[in-house]
């Protein structure tokens, strides 16, 4: 059995569908909502790659390239945010983020 690109689609389908599940599911932890975003991320980019290859051309996977670069940064500095707030609040709610208002 050949892997057609309704078989890549689907795959991709479900793995956005997990992640808004995420989303939406828990909306307390801050660090679950990172992780679902970048889930997101990673269902476009395979969706990106299944189209390249199904139309030979390699600008889609050119694109990846720069999506995950993008990803990687967002991801470290979303960390490293985290990090700071739970040193202040000794908690990374999403609750408690309200409070960081001016």
């Amino acid at each position: 059995m050949t892997l057609t690109l309704m078989h890549y689609l689907v795959l991709s389908a479900l793995l956005f569908g997990v992640a808004v599940m995420g989303l939406f599911m828990n909306r307390k932890n801050t660090l679950i909502l990172l992780m679902s975003i970048e889930l997101m991320l990673l269902s476009v980019n395979f969706n990106f790659i299944a189209f390249s290859q199904y139309l030979n051309d390699v600008a889609g996977q050119i694109f990846v390239f720069f999506i995950l670069t993008v990803a990687a940064a967002e991801s470290a500095i979303g960390l490293a945010i985290m990090v700071l707030i739970f040193r202040n609040r000794q908690s990374i709610s999403v609750q408690d983020l309200g409070s960081l208002k001016g």
